[in-house]
């Protein structure tokens, strides 16, 4: 075993063979004498890892950050990068990998309801910590033997906003409304007003556009062509751009805040900044209407649902979702056959009242 200095470095690296194998690692220090006590260990470490099958120790954090490694440059890699900050926030990550057992998992489970979150959404994030964990043990690491908390997603139809269920909404999103504890709008502080009516346009602008919450969220009025009434999404999730026409309404909240709005973003955090991921108070909303039951999300079925049953195809949803594998909008297929069944029927009445129009009045 010796001990060198290898190109503009200024560490010492140990090196050494073991097993036909040629070991050079950086001590990470420049004295010499502290560089021998750490090349005896990496050599120890060494030893055991390849002829005692003794595995390398790493924490949860590196297991996670070595899983969205092997995901850069596909249309998952956002997402994942998005999940493991969750993760990050939800659970302490510094522990060794090996540590990891049901109790952890139960944990970040159990944080992730008390945010209001879905049985869908934790399940994206628990199975980011299981392909982590999968990934590191076929990569030789100490891993532990755990199963992942049973979830479950309830196989239903899509949840989606009548049109008397979206009034509620919005009327409990109402900036002007007044109830116990809020003031009449003159009254109110300018920050809080602003909030509010942030909030009331955000729903909105998602129940007509079909959009994610992050990509309406934190729109800039760079990609907003009010001429043209045009809006330029970049899908991060899939990695794609889509150019989506305004309605009358979602055209007359954007010239409003367009007016009275000197920023980059259309919707700004404290900072002037975009957004970003707040929507404790729409949760809320959606409670005060009574509708428990719903995410979100649910603005973006309410769109395709609508769509679908005012005779859109399930092809012609899937270019406005901006979904990249149809089967994602296969959830909306029971919709349009019943939008089919409904022209058949339509048809074959007409069909009768041409052709026994003269026997059924006999």
């Amino acid at each position: 075993m010796s001990l060198v200095k290898r190109g503009n470095s200024k560490f010492w690296y140990v090196q050494f063979q073991i097993d036909h194998q040629m070991i050079i690692r950086s001590t990470k220090t420049t004295d010499r004498r502290v560089a021998e006590q750490v090349a005896a260990k990496i050599r120890a470490d060494v030893h055991a890892e390849i002829l005692l099958g003794k595995k390398e120790l790493i924490t949860l954090e590196t297991a996670l950050r070595r899983f969205a490694y092997t995901k850069v440059g596909t249309a998952n890699y956002r997402n994942l990068e998005s999940q493991i900050r969750i993760i990050l926030r939800s659970i302490d990550c510094s522990i060794p990998l090996v540590k990891v057992n049901s109790d952890t998992l139960e944990q970040f489970r159990q944080n992730r309801l008390s945010q209001g979150c879905g049985s869908q959404t934790i399940k994206h994030g628990m199975n980011c910590l299981m392909g982590a964990i999968r990934l590191a043990r076929k990569d030789g690491y100490q891993c532990p033997s755990v199963d992942a908390p049973l979830i479950r997603t309830a196989n239903f139809r899509v949840r989606y906003l009548s049109v008397e269920e979206e009034r509620r909404l919005l009327h409990e999103l109402d900036p002007t409304r007044v109830t116990n504890g809020l003031s009449a709008e003159p009254a109110r502080r300018a920050d809080r007003q602003k909030w509010m009516q942030d909030n009331y346009d955000l729903v909105i602008m998602l129940i007509d556009t079909g959009a994610r919450y992050s990509e309406i969220a934190n729109i800039a009025w760079k990609d907003i062509d009010l001429n043209g009434g045009e809006i330029r999404l970049w899908r991060s999730k899939v990695q794609n751009e889509s150019v989506i026409y305004m309605t009358d309404r979602v055209e007359t909240i954007l010239r409003r805040r367009r007016r009275e709005s000197n920023g980059l973003t259309v919707f700004a955090n404290k900072a002037g900044e975009g957004r970003g991921y707040s929507a404790i108070a729409i949760r809320k909303a959606f409670r005060r209407a009574g509708l428990d039951d719903c995410t979100i999300h649910t603005l973006r079925h309410t769109h395709a649902t609508r769509l679908v049953q005012n005779g859109l195809s399930i092809q012609e949803v899937k270019a406005v979702l901006g979904h990249t594998d149809i089967r994602t909008t296969m959830r909306y297929a029971h919709l349009e056959q019943a939008v089919v069944t409904r022209k058949a029927r339509d048809i074959v009445n007409a069909l009768n009242a041409a052709n026994f129009s003269a026997e059924g009045r006999a």
